[in-house]
């Protein structure tokens, strides 16, 4: 997991200084999404609340070791005052720097270690690279987080069949997921969708977008749709390295097969990941 091992890297590195995703991103040599993605399906976190919950530990370290200058404590983590510095341990923690300073010890508080990964054999699947014209899709949106995918069968569930049966102007095909680059928090907007030759009537409950045309990297999912995150763990962190094509921050589309059954999860799916435009020379 060679992006993640540099992230985790960058971050631990750089704990002490104002840093961004974006920033962690051109220091691994990948985009803002690409990095996202990799980092959330291998871990669980988002990178910047990891960073966030890493500088909160080491500050809870140094004031459990009776550092004598809160400030001096959070102007070398970053931030900018004592209050800002201590709203944010507050609500990471649930107690003030002055408690933790007070009491010398690090009880009740739920520190954040150091991520080590577990190194798993590589498939570096292969992907075929394929364009895609405009599409339009009408579908029903939620915002969900790499610890919380566990809701999206139930919004397929929901979206299946409460409102895919009438929407109107609707392509006879297999329904498409798509998901949305996530942002800072780690928190991305899923939508269960149909692909519609043009939008009709529209309802506030579900979402209407235009995805442009570009090329995508698709990658097959064959097994269990439940174990669709350890493909894209695979994809995120070695497949897409490897094919040294840099990530669009656009949506990733899931295609589900003809043959998917949605009462067994089985028949699998495709992932297209898109693609930046090639430069011209």
């Amino acid at each position: 997991m060679a992006i993640v091992d540099q992230a985790l890297w960058i971050v631990e590195r750089n704990s002490t200084r104002p840093i961004s995703l974006n920033s962690i991103a051109a220091a691994c040599g990948v985009s803002r999404s690409h990095l996202a993605n990799a980092f959330g399906t291998a871990t669980g976190w988002p990178v910047m609340k990891y960073l966030k919950a890493r500088r909160l530990t080491e500050a809870a370290y140094k004031l459990a070791d009776g550092a004598p200058d809160i400030l001096s404590v959070a102007l070398d983590l970053g931030y900018g005052s004592h209050e800002a510095f201590t709203r944010a341990f507050r609500d990471h923690f649930g107690q003030t720097p002055e408690q933790v300073r007070n009491r010398r010890d690090l009880n009740g508080l739920a520190v954040t270690p150091p991520l080590r990964l577990r190194r798993a054999p590589a498939r570096s699947p292969v992907p075929q690279l394929r364009t895609l014209g405009r599409l339009k899709l009408a579908g029903l949106p939620m915002l969900s987080s790499y610890n919380e995918t566990i809701q999206i069968p139930a919004q397929w569930q929901r979206f299946m069949s409460a409102f895919y049966d009438d929407i109107p102007r609707k392509l006879e095909q297999m329904p498409i997921g798509m998901c949305e680059p996530p942002g800072d928090d780690g928190c991305f907007k899923y939508v269960c969708a149909a692909q519609v030759e043009a939008f009709g009537e529209k309802t506030d409950q579900l979402t209407y977008v235009e995805v442009e045309a570009r090329t995508y990297a698709v990658y097959a999912h064959d097994g269990h749709v439940s174990t669709i995150f350890d493909t894209y763990s695979e994809i995120w962190n070695e497949a897409l390295p490897a094919l040294a094509r840099r990530v669009a921050n656009g949506p990733v589309l899931e295609f589900h097969r003809v043959g998917f059954d949605p009462d067994t999860g089985l028949g699998g799916l495709e992932i297209w990941i898109p693609l930046e435009h090639c430069q011209k020379p």
